[in-house]
């Protein structure tokens, strides 16, 4: 017999900040099973389920907790978008039962101690949000733009600092650019948003990116820094000639840069960021479970857009609380299902997983106890 770990009802309590829970928690929803089936299933669950983590999936979140909510009127779920580390430091310190993170748990965190699975077992990274980063821009009378990486991290090392230099103006002819400083926005918290970001210009443009990847941004880069994804979003949007990089779902009306992608430029879709993770492998010397994917940033395959992310539920396989495994346990099964991805796409615009990984994602989920 398990039982719950003395203390993390505090932990929970310091750990709290802004939550993200269903307003629509009443409202009817189809009571279907997590397996995408048809017939009707009569909810046995009930409890608080608490998640955190990252920012970029929390238009998500919000239509997953609806919907499972709907579900299983006994059940509250609270989501806190309170940034990729933060949930991932929240859920090692038992304070969450899940997280969210926009990178997989790396083998230092591996390493340690998890307070909600049992002692000597390991959680899982599970791939159940798939979206475009956009690099969104505001300049006066300018919609898109065209950009290959080696521009783009140039703009955001500083080496770029005008946006009628030439390397900008040259890939986008008849385009009229300002005679203007540019304001290089960027991720002040600790960010699986930046990490994908700089991956992808470690790997494309390696000679003018030296910092390599990060989640946390450099002084030595500069720019101006802004908490989680909406400070990004609005610090671009409340600024003049600014450039950032955001979940593609929080781009609005701002201006997005097409990818050079071998001699073609790609704009974000739901559609390319899925091609993405399509022709990408997954890494290597993971333990049993664990699905974390390596992308392919240097892919020049038609229609892929490569400055993609993959955010993944952070969860335990065996709970030291069982009623905490069934919750999670159901909720993960929800998001992971058609019914679950469809509700994601409406609410976020994010790329629907393939049924291949669904499968995948609920055969592992169905594991957890």
């Amino acid at each position: 017999m398990k039982f719950t770990k003395l203390g993390r009802a505090a932990v929970v309590a310091a750990a709290g900040a802004i939550l993200l829970s269903s307003c629509a928690a009443n409202e009817p929803a189809p009571n279907a099973p997590a397996d995408g089936s048809d017939a009707p299933a009569e909810s046995t669950l009930s409890g608080d389920l608490a998640g955190a983590g990252a920012s970029s999936m929390g238009a998500a979140q919000e239509a997953w907790i609806a919907g499972f909510q709907g579900a299983n009127e006994d059940v509250n779920v609270t989501y806190d978008p309170a940034g990729s580390g933060a949930g991932r430091e929240q859920f090692i310190a038992g304070g969450v039962s899940f997280a969210g993170s926009d990178a997989y748990l790396d083998d230092e965190e591996l390493a340690g101690e998890f307070a909600a699975c049992v002692p000597d077992t390991l959680p899982v990274d599970l791939p159940v949000y798939i979206s475009p980063i956009a690099v969104i821009f505001n300049v006066e009378g300018v919609d898109s733009l065209n950009m290959d990486a080696s521009t783009i991290a140039k703009i955001f090392s500083g080496q770029i600092t005008n946006w009628n230099d030439e390397a900008i103006a040259s890939q986008n002819e008849g385009v009229t650019l300002p005679d203007a400083t540019i304001t290089a926005v960027h991720r002040s918290d600790d960010s699986g948003t930046t990490e994908n970001f700089t991956q992808y210009l470690t790997a494309t443009a390696e000679s003018d990116w030296t910092e390599g990847e990060f989640e946390t941004w450099p002084a030595s880069y500069g720019g101006e820094g802004a908490q989680g994804t909406s400070g990004v979003v609005d610090a671009v949007t409340n600024g003049t000639n600014t450039i950032g990089y955001a979940d593609a779902s929080r781009a609005g009306e701002l201006g997005t840069v097409a990818l050079q992608v071998g001699e073609e430029y790609v704009p974000f879709t739901a559609d390319a960021a899925a091609a993405a993770v399509d022709v990408s492998p997954r890494v290597e010397g993971r333990h049993e479970g664990d699905i974390a994917v390596e992308l392919d940033r240097t892919s020049t395959e038609a229609g892929v857009y490569p400055l993609v992310l993959i955010s993944y539920a952070i969860a335990c396989t065996d709970y030291a609380d069982d009623a905490e495994a069934e919750l999670v346990k159901g909720y993960l099964s929800y998001i992971a299902s058609a019914e679950g991805q469809a509700a994601g796409q409406e609410n976020a615009g994010n790329a629907p997983i393939s049924d291949e990984l669904r499968e995948e994602i609920l055969a592992v989920v169905d594991t957890i106890q």
